[in-house]
């Protein structure tokens, strides 16, 4: 997987936005969540191309994206980038695939900005309260020490850290891709100061609407994920009454490189029901 693949960039509240679109067909737009990058979907995004014109983005403060220090990375920033990111694109109803925050950033560009989408797959998403691991809690209270770090410990944590988002253990190139960003000077303050403005209230603030979502839905999800346990895809469920559910067995967290291939398979049946 490269982690210098999006080769366009447009420029929002003074921050630099990498992105890319490639293929052909109606649109659909993929999110990542954190702490990835776009990095994670690329795979999945080369495949879907053949039927699908595909959008990549790293949101500001992650991937390729600008991680300049005074701008703010939450939720409530990423959902209004993600809504304006759409008029830029022309896209009016995007197909849209969402892992982890994304799906959180995908919500509230629908429901608190007026986007509208021809199908929505939420696949491990921070949609519902309580979310953040014991260690995200931590660095939460005391991020300004972690962003001092020494470079090694820094590497130490965070290494376990992503490693933990994984069932099935994860390759040593994989791991590289994951942490690459975060490893120099930037990127260590930008992964600790991305986790304090973390915040429930941006879920939270979205929840009673969920059940207005009237395009196709579909959530999926690892059933070994500890990040967010599938008991979180079965309130969702329940909260968006016509949505479907998909259960992946033997994955986790970081369900696009635990189980590579039922996950694509889910999302080329998925896609291909609502295109």
């Amino acid at each position: 997987m490269t982690t210098n693949h999006l080769k366009r960039t447009l420029r929002w509240a003074g921050r630099t936005v990498r992105w890319d679109r490639f293929g052909d067909g109606p649109a659909l737009v993929f999110l990542h969540g954190t702490p990835w990058s776009s990095a994670l979907w690329r795979p999945y995004a080369e495949a879907l191309a053949e039927d699908f014109t595909v959008y990549l983005w790293d949101m500001p403060g992650y991937g390729l994206s600008s991680k300049a220090p005074d701008h703010r990375v939450d939720l409530g920033v990423q959902g209004e980038l993600f809504a304006h990111l759409l008029d830029v694109w022309g896209l009016e109803r995007p197909h849209v695939i969402a892992h982890d925050f994304g799906g959180a950033v995908a919500l509230r560009a629908r429901l608190l900005h007026g986007r509208r989408y021809a199908s929505l797959c939420l696949v491990d998403v921070v949609a519902l309260s309580p979310w953040g691991s014991p260690f995200f809690t931590l660095v939460q209270q005391h991020a300004d020490v972690f962003e001092q770090l020494p470079p090694a410990v820094h590497r130490g944590a965070i290494e376990a850290y992503i490693r933990g988002a994984s069932h099935r253990g994860l390759r040593d190139d994989h791991l590289e891709m994951l942490v690459r960003p975060w490893s120099d000077t930037d990127g260590q303050t930008a992964f600790y100061r991305q986790i304090a403005q973390a915040d429930e209230k941006y879920t939270d603030e979205v929840e009673p609407l969920y059940g207005y979502l009237d395009e196709p839905t579909h959530i999926v999800w690892g059933a070994e994920d500890t990040w967010i346990p599938m008991d979180r895809a079965e309130r969702l469920g329940t909260l968006i009454p016509h949505a479907t559910r998909t259960l992946i067995h033997d994955a986790g967290h970081l369900i696009q490189l635990d189980a590579p291939a039922q996950l694509s398979a889910e999302l080329t049946r998925w896609t291909t029901e609502v295109a």
